[in-house]
């Protein structure tokens, strides 16, 4: 007899877009839709939606299970989102509870950041690895872990908030409240923010590139500078690096990783980023630990949410 084929669907929750697809058991998507969040008033209006999208892709295939990626602090433990951003009411929303109720199948519900990471360890830039750190560099900076093949949560499920160590007490205020995270230092928001600031004693490339763009100033631009030797951005991105090394060699000697993979808007920067970010990394690190991991760009792009979220049933999956 052959065996049952097995159905995952994966949800990707953003805050103004929610992303689901249907998984067979070797991880090949079947399915997919893509529904805007705009109008909802109310957290159920957000979980019915949801809902819909599931019994939509499925089409109505056997599921054993559904992954959910939400953004803010989530209690993976009992499915609940404590706190979430940009969606209505997304407040102590009880996912799993709510979700499970109306499906009649297990629903495990994850941070993004913790989807994402376990994503690329699974099917991602990750896979073969033992011990893996995941970092998102883009408007702050997300993280996920897994050590010795499973997922870190901690106690809370709150493991793993990298962004929010504190570099410098003495550094700019975080939007966490705090000061000196390492966000404030190493994320597109503060290549951006780096920039505008040296920008208002300095010329610049940045300003023109943009401008040609007809777009407001990004790291992407700042990085586009720095390939053409403007003196700002060089200035800028050194720094930047600086201090994204620093983060990634505290986590190299909290997490002894044997891989650390970089996603985020600001990876796409590419060779203009990575020779640098290594070499200055393991510089930073201390002696044992040099030469026992790699760092590496992300693979699953757009879709690591999605991936990651369906992958929480990887035993499924093949």
């Amino acid at each position: 007899m052959h065996k049952a084929e097995s159905y995952v669907v994966g949800i990707d929750l953003g805050g103004t877009k929610i992303a689901a697809a249907l998984f067979d058991s070797k991880g090949t998507v079947l399915n997919r839709e893509l529904m805007e969040t705009a109008g909802a008033r109310t957290a159920e209006e957000v979980v019915q939606r949801m809902i819909g999208m599931i019994r939509s892709v499925s089409e109505g295939r056997p599921l054993i299970g559904v992954g959910l990626a939400s953004p803010g602090a989530v209690n993976s433990q009992d499915g609940i989102v404590i706190h979430g951003t940009n969606l209505p009411e997304w407040d102590n929303v009880p996912l799993k509870q709510w979700m499970e109720s109306e499906l009649g199948v297990e629903v495990k519900v994850v941070n993004d950041a913790n989807a994402a990471a376990w994503g690329e360890y699974v099917r991602g830039a990750g896979n073969g690895s033992n011990n893996m750190v995941y970092v998102t560099f883009s408007t702050g900076i997300g993280a996920g872990i897994v050590m010795d093949g499973e997922l870190l949560l901690g106690t809370n499920s709150f493991a793993g908030e990298l962004g929010h160590n504190i570099i410098d007490p003495n550094g700019t205020e975080c939007s966490c409240g705090r000061y000196g995270c390492w966000e404030v230092f190493a994320s597109g928001t503060a290549i951006r923010d780096m920039a505008l600031r040296s920008m208002e004693s300095r010329t610049s490339m940045i300003t023109e590139l943009a401008n040609r763009s007809g777009e407001k100033i990004t790291s992407r631009h700042v990085f586009e500078a720095m390939a053409l030797k403007d003196p700002v951005a060089v200035e800028v991105i050194d720094r930047t690096i600086h201090y994204m090394a620093i983060g990634l060699a505290n986590a190299v000697h909290t997490f002894n990783p044997d891989r650390i993979v970089i996603g985020g808007g600001v990876s796409k920067a590419g060779e203009l980023l990575f020779p640098a970010l290594r070499e200055k990394t393991e510089e930073l690190v201390m002696k044992p630990y040099k030469g026992t991991y790699t760092i590496e760009s992300a693979g699953l792009k757009d879709d690591v949410g999605l991936i990651g979220a369906a992958a929480l049933f990887h035993t499924a999956l093949g």
